[in-house]
């Protein structure tokens, strides 16, 4: 039998801020020939990597493949900031799921916050830079204070969260740098780091550990064979008992992932960075030096990163870069912070947000072979961390308690081929709520 022909691939640009940054990784190349191993992960990123070192924890031989390089993805292209939050609020889940599962969900988001700062203090991650600093979730109106002010009691009330802390206007303008915000909420168990220096650094771990990790090796399909499954990639066949699927939103690229991505809805995630601002001008901005949020339906984020802003929001379309997204985020930031008016900016990048009807992460098996872990619903530093780990037990048949993440089936997106533009239709109804202030 012959060799399928592989697609080709994209390879990371300089556009991105992490890419330039990030220190390089040596030992993850293709693989070349076949191979044989006790779990192929496909999927170089957050998932992917923390799944191959819980099963080199419990002593077994895993292979990581994935189609170009470590952290290519999502986990190279996210704004960096780690939190315990989900698309969905915990009051939701609590009135939709009762009190008990809601307070299991939170204190998951809570441990995988820990997940993060236990894999960089024990891998010694170079170049990560975490700092837990917390979040502030700025609201653009009264609704949205009043809602958050509601949600802010409930989190201290029935989940015993009281280091939460409101922020009134005055406040919020005083350590943001802008006034268009009329408060917030702080929430101090959330973080910054180096996406794709934390990504390449589990990565350096693992090969440091003799487990394989290649890149440019795309899984073209997976075939039963005996009690297991052959992996097929353009230079050879991996054969293993069993395959986890750690693709997020990059699950479209083959045959491979055919399984679960009709349960996701890639949205993309668009971001830009200023060149370094002057002194006067940072001490304006962001004085605590956390990540910042915003509460539309559209919603935008804002960050510091040495002496830049990075900034970014939801709104981009299609398979690519949008320069129509990226000039309206520009529009947005000079007029969030009319101060950075002659600041340039020197990075523009994107990625894709892997949602989910249930709006939380998905970790199931397919059948005995094959596990997955994905759907973090542009919430997934942290939560990738964690669920690599929680897939790596399903898949040798443990049952961790997930709650709502724990998903033996996984539902279709209904209508999936015109997927694109219902996107846009829903999003273009979320921008006009956002501009008439509701």
């Amino acid at each position: 039998m012959g060799r399928a022909a592989a697609p080709t691939f994209p390879m990371p640009g300089a556009a991105s801020l992490w890419a330039e940054t990030a220190l390089p990784l040596d030992g993850a190349g293709p693989l070349i020939g076949d191979a044989e191993a006790d779990v192929v992960i496909v999927g170089a990123g957050y998932t992917g990597l923390s799944a191959a070192r819980r099963f080199a924890e419990r002593g077994l031989r895993p292979i990581v493949i994935d189609a170009s390089t470590v952290g290519w993805g999502a986990s190279g292209r996210n704004g960096g900031v780690v939190s315990t939050k989900y698309r969905v609020s915990m009051p939701a889940v609590a009135r939709s799921h009762g009190l008990e599962t809601a307070r299991r969900m939170y204190r998951i988001g809570h441990e995988a916050v820990d997940a993060v700062e236990e894999t960089v203090e024990t891998l010694a991650i170079e170049g990560a830079d975490l700092q837990i600093c917390g979040n502030l979730r700025c609201a653009h109106n009264g609704v949205a204070l009043a809602a958050l002010t509601a949600e802010a009691a409930v989190m201290r009330d029935s989940f015993g969260d009281t280091a939460i802390r409101i922020l009134d206007a005055t406040d919020t303008a005083a350590e943001t740098g802008s006034r268009d915000f009329v408060g917030g909420v702080l929430t101090p168990h959330s973080g910054l780091i180096h996406p794709l220096n934390y990504a390449r650094g589990m990565a350096r771990a693992l090969l440091a550990r003799g487990v394989a990790v290649h890149g440019q090796t795309p899984a073209l399909r997976l075939r039963p064979e005996g009690a297991g499954v052959v992996v097929e990639t353009p230079t050879g066949r991996i054969r293993a008992p069993r395959v986890v699927l750690a693709t997020n939103g990059y699950s479209d690229l083959t045959l491979a992932t055919q399984g679960v991505r009709r349960t996701l809805i890639p949205f993309r995630s668009a971001m830009v960075a200023s060149e370094p601002l002057l002194p006067a001008v940072r001490a304006t901005l962001m004085r605590e030096r956390r990540s910042y949020s915003e509460t539309r339906r559209m919603m935008r984020w804002f960050r510091p990163h040495g002496d830049r802003m990075i900034f970014g929001g939801r709104g981009a379309f299609g398979k690519s870069d949008s320069g129509a997204a990226f000039a309206a985020l520009e529009r947005a930031l000079r007029q969030l912070f009319p101060q950075l008016e002659g600041a340039a900016i020197t990075h523009r990048w994107s990625g894709l947000v892997a949602m989910t009807l249930a709006s939380v992460p998905h970790v199931g098996r397919l059948d005995e072979r094959v596990s997955y872990a994905l759907g973090y619903n542009g919430t997934g530093i942290a939560m990738a961390t964690l669920m690599g780990r929680h897939v790596a037990d399903v898949a040798l048949g443990e049952a961790p308690d997930l709650a709502l993440m724990n998903a033996p089936t996984l539902r279709t997106v209904p209508f999936y081929a015109v997927r694109e533009p219902a996107v846009r239709v829903v999003a273009g109804w979320y921008q006009f709520l956002d501009a008439a202030g509701r």
